[in-house]
């Protein structure tokens, strides 16, 4: 299964009054977990809100399950791991997990759903493919 991995260091703007990570900023490392995954695919979103017609296409979180399980601190280093699990019409299911060295400290299950003028649609072609291409393993980034 194709895994990829974004590095993330906490900040003083990532933590809480206790110099712990504060639970939304979990939610933002993810976030960029899979822009980056997407970028490391060929697949701006810049991009895609400039397609066909002048009708931006993006991606919208559908449902997100999480599970806190460590915290982490101000300066440790992280890395938001995030793996294809499911491919659907209009979306894309992914496991993200942020790590500190070999210490699981969140895990979700995240998905996302391809969205054109306020509502659902299927995957663009193009993009389909490459998620195809992800969730069998099959590509090389």
């Amino acid at each position: 299964m194709t895994v990829h991995t974004l590095p993330a260091r906490v900040y003083w703007e990532d933590t809480d009054a206790s110099g712990l990570v504060y639970h939304a900023s979990y939610i933002r490392f993810m976030e960029r977990g899979r822009t980056e995954l997407l970028r490391s695919l060929g697949i701006e979103q810049s991009q895609l809100l400039d397609r066909a017609l002048g009708i931006p296409i993006y991606f919208v979180v559908r449902a997100m399950q999480l599970d806190f399980r460590k915290p982490a601190a101000l300066d440790d280093m992280l890395s938001v791991e995030t793996r294809p699990m499911e491919l659907g019409g209009a979306s894309l299911t992914l496991d993200q997990r942020v790590l500190r060295g070999d210490e699981t400290l969140v895990t979700a299950i995240v998905k996302v759903v391809c969205v054109e003028a306020g509502r659902a649609r299927r995957l663009p072609h193009d993009v389909r493919e490459k998620f195809e291409r992800l969730v069998a393993g099959d590509i090389d980034r």
